[in-house]
């Protein structure tokens, strides 16, 4: 297990220095407005300021227990997902615009992170904020009519009486218009611990604003002594996928791979060479 370790350690040092230095991703747009403001000069919109503020203010907190519906109409509590990253978004099932896109757009780039990081590594749940319209059935048909099939991702129903509580935990921000609602875009990556890690803003979403993140989720956490030299294995894997232009996708850094392994053997030679010494100067006394 201490050689495992060993290997593991050697295998941040290489990988993750490629992504601690990786760049923030694109924001994009981030507010969704379904009404011209200059067609309706007053009607209030959403300040992006305050809530871009809102929601940033949130990351490492910790989200609220809350229990919600699902499409069967079964209760679910936040607190079930704990173990594994959360991926959350929230829609109402209204809009015709900015809530199917980045919907859609979020499972073609949840497909491609699954190629890298596993179906079962991670969960995601999109919650109707708008109550009690977004009913379990309404969402349901949301999922269905926009050809959601993804693995681990459940839409979820909020009680009227907990959804500015619960909004607000994740820092959402939205405003009632004439036309739906005014709402910040973001995709809220929480942890396994249940803390939000990172918000991901914008409508169009790609593979690598989520596989970095949760790279460093999946891989940062320790080993532990029940953890298969399979699943240790696993998890080199995806620290050390890249993304590759040339095919648009993901696929494993052999390169990087050697450069571990020339760093084991280095390693284990001087551990060699320094007990050698110890050894024969103990010979010699």
């Amino acid at each position: 297990m201490e050689t495992i370790r060993f290997f593991y350690l050697g295998v941040f040092l290489l990988c993750g220095a490629g992504l601690a230095a990786a760049a923030a991703a694109d924001e994009g747009r981030i507010v969704s407005r379904p009404l011209d403001p200059a067609a309706a000069p007053n009607v209030p919109v959403l300040d992006a300021e305050a809530a871009l503020e809102l929601s940033r203010s949130v990351v490492s907190q910790p989200i609220g227990d809350f229990t919600l519906l699902n499409r069967e109409e079964k209760p679910v509590r936040l607190a079930d997902y704990r173990g594994k990253p959360l991926l959350v978004s929230f829609i109402y099932t209204g809009c015709f615009d900015v809530c199917p896109t980045t919907t859609r757009n979020l499972e073609k780039a949840l497909n491609q992170t699954v190629a890298v990081i596993g179906a079962n590594r991670f969960n995601v749940v999109s919650i109707g904020f708008n109550q009690p319209f977004d009913s379990p059935s309404a969402m349901k048909a949301f999922a269905r009519q926009n050809g959601i099939v993804f693995p681990n991702w459940d839409f979820l129903s909020p009680a009227p009486a907990i959804v500015d509580e619960l909004t607000k935990s994740f820092g959402f921000s939205f405003k009632p218009t004439p036309a739906g609602f005014d709402h910040i875009v973001q995709v809220t990556l929480v942890d396994a611990e249940g803390k939000i890690y990172r918000q991901i803003y914008g409508e169009t979403l790609g593979a690598e604003q989520f596989v970095r993140p949760l790279k460093q989720l999946v891989t940062g956490a320790p080993v532990s002594q029940t953890d298969s030299l399979a699943d240790i294995f696993d998890r080199v894997r995806i620290l050390c996928s890249v993304y590759d232009p040339k095919i648009g996708g993901y696929r494993v850094s052999y390169g990087i791979v050697f450069e571990i392994l020339g760093f084991i053997t280095f390693a284990l030679y001087i551990l060699w060479f320094l007990w050698r010494e110890l050894r024969r100067r103990k010979a010699a006394s």
